[in-house]
């Protein structure tokens, strides 16, 4: 280079540019290098200042969320039931709601109200109704509004942590209920295994 200083002829400009972006390119390629250090050097940082805040919680995609609701719905028309099959997050939002054409209109807010209840509560509304009983210091449960205390609300968990529930309303019993919401928690169990 030092030769193009004192020749300023156009070969000579030439050969600056090359250098020039030879040098441009390698600074390019440094500055990529060190933004993936950094970047690299962020995600090993200890995430325990960063979660002190927080919490981590899994909760059903709307995908598993309706394929559960589904396989309820078809277990219960398979045995000759009409039904309504409620999915919501562990936190008792609404996910999923299904009615079959025959079902009453009732039993869309019936399933809902078993399904929010077991996730609510962390229990099988089924295992509620007992532990609920009138003379048990539990039995103010079922005043609670949006409480429903009869069986077809089930958990739905992965590993052990709570992701879901789902509630099921039309069949002939709240024991078909379970079976139901049963069938719709088996149908989705693969996706819930990590």
């Amino acid at each position: 280079m030092a030769t193009c200083k004192n020749d300023p002829t156009e070969l000579c400009e030439k050969y600056q540019h090359i250098v020039f972006f030879k040098t441009g390119k390698h600074r390019l390629k440094h500055s990529i290098s060190k933004a993936i250090v950094i970047g690299f050097s962020l995600f090993a940082m200890p995430s325990a200042h960063a979660a002190e805040g927080t919490v981590t919680f899994e909760v059903l995609t709307p995908e598993a969320a309706l394929q559960a609701a589904k396989a309820a719905l078809a277990s219960c028309r398979s045995s000759g039931y009409q039904v309504a099959v409620a999915v919501v997050d562990r936190f008792g939002g609404i996910q999923v709601v299904l009615r079959d054409q025959l079902a009453a209109p009732r039993t869309v807010d019936t399933a809902v109200g078993k399904a929010r209840t077991a996730a609510g509560f962390r229990t099988n509304t089924t295992e509620m109704v007992s532990l609920t009983e009138e003379g048990t210091p539990q039995a103010g449960i079922r005043n609670l509004p949006g409480v429903t205390v009869i069986g077809g609300g089930m958990l739905i968990e992965a590993a052990g942590s709570l992701v879901g529930g789902i509630g099921v309303s039309g069949a002939p019993g709240p024991h078909l209920d379970d079976a139901c919401a049963q069938a719709g928690i088996d149908n989705i169990e693969e996706l819930l295994e990590f």
